[in-house]
């Protein structure tokens, strides 16, 4: 029996620099703070500036959101937001 999934899309301003697979991933374990362990697949679309996270845990994605209020920036190593 396979376990269920949650997925969490993290969308990105068209406008803002683009960022590195490598800077995505970072952002990901340091920001969001998802356990490594946790996560099943990260899926990039670059055109779309969008990164899905699929996540074992259940619960995981909903504290999140509560932690953040939906909303997380990232700061580019220029300082923009």
């Amino acid at each position: 029996m396979e376990e269920r999934q949650k997925t969490t899309v993290c969308e990105f301003d068209q406008s803002s620099p683009r960022i590195s697979a490598y800077q995505i991933h970072e952002w990901i374990f340091e920001s969001l703070r998802f356990p490594e362990a946790d996560i099943r697949a990260i899926q990039i679309d670059g055109p779309r500036r969008r990164v899905y996270i699929k996540i074992n845990s259940s619960d995981k994605p909903h504290s999140v959101l509560q932690a953040t209020g939906g909303r997380k920036e990232y700061s580019h190593d220029n300082g923009e937001l």
